[in-house]
Parts: C-alpha cells; structure tokens; sequence
C-alpha cells in the first residue's frame, strides 16, 4: 500500500508528524512540489495526479493545510481516478484567509469524494474555524473529527508526534480493507 503526503504552503517541515510517518509507514512518500513558495494550483494537482498515477495501487492520501485544497480540486479534475481513502488534517481555508500565495486555490471545490475521507480538524485553527471545517467534511461526504485544541498541527506547535493522528489513520485504513 502507498500513502502519500500531501503537504500545505511552504513545504514540510524537519521533524514535522508527516515527516515522521513517512519514515515510519511503508510505502509512503511525499509529493514533491516545485515551488513551495509560491503555490500555483494547477501545478500542484498535477504533480499529485503524477504521484498518483505513479502507483501501482489506489494510494491512501494524507493531507495537511494546503494540501487539503489540492486534494479536493485533484478530485474535482480527475472525477474518474481512485484513491483507496483520504486523511484531510486541518484544511486552509484559502477563501477566508487571502494570502496572496495561495489565492489561486479559490474556491475550495465542495463535491464529495468518491473514497473513504477523514477530516481532523482543530478548534483553534487559525486557517479554518470549526464550522468551516465542518461544511468542507460534510460537502466532500467525509467523517469530521474533532482532534481538540491543536493549532494548525506544525512542528512550531509541537507536532512532531501526533499519536491522535496515527490512531485516526490507522482506523481509516482498517475500514478500508477490502
């Protein structure tokens, strides 16, 4: 099985909870970006659909911040193509937050995913509020989860580790088992 991570904004971080993961689970890689600086959507769903593509098996996707977005305009544009299930980890909300970076992945598609999706998100979040996070879980058909007062969950909060995270994915996965 693969799973692929599929980062936010700015890349990832040394030491951050998908770095360790990928580390630690087989098969598991992150999809490069060319520029994690400035992030162009289109560019950034093609280079998930190349990940994607790539593998030999439906991939599990693991998403955080930017890369939830990604996800949700990659099953947007490739309606037909499949990915065993999706752990979305606290989703940027691009349409409330301008950042003049990322302002090219508005408006967040809200269609449901044709795969098993989890959406962890945090009450204290400053790039997407809980009611925002659970409109985007209920439009993409997803199961919302509420993971407590984490922040944006990044290594500068103190993820790292992120047990919690582990266990929801490890649950995903179990639920998906054919």
């Amino acid at each position: 099985m693969t799973i692929l991570f599929v980062d936010g904004w700015l890349g990832p971080d040394p030491g951050d909870w998908q770095e360790l993961w990928t580390r630690k689970l087989p098969g598991s890689r992150r999809v490069e970006q060319d520029d994690w600086q400035l992030a162009e959507r289109n560019k950034w769903v093609a280079r998930l659909d190349e990940a994607i593509t790539a593998c030999t098996e439906p991939p599990v996707l693991v998403a955080h911040s930017l890369g939830c977005p990604t996800v949700a305009h990659w099953v947007a544009d490739h309606p037909h193509r499949t990915v065993r299930a999706a752990l979305m980890v606290t989703p940027a909300d691009v349409e409330r937050n301008i950042t003049p970076e990322i302002t090219g992945f508005a408006p967040i598609p809200q269609l449901p995913f044709p795969f098993p999706t989890v959406v962890a998100a945090s009450r204290n979040d400053h790039w997407m509020t809980p009611d925002r996070a659970a409109a985007f879980a209920k439009s993409w058909n997803a199961r919302l989860v509420d993971v407590g007062e984490v922040g944006h969950l990044t290594i500068t909060e103190g993820y790292g580790p992120w047990p919690k995270g582990e266990q929801l994915l490890t649950d995903l996965l179990n639920a998906t088992t054919p």
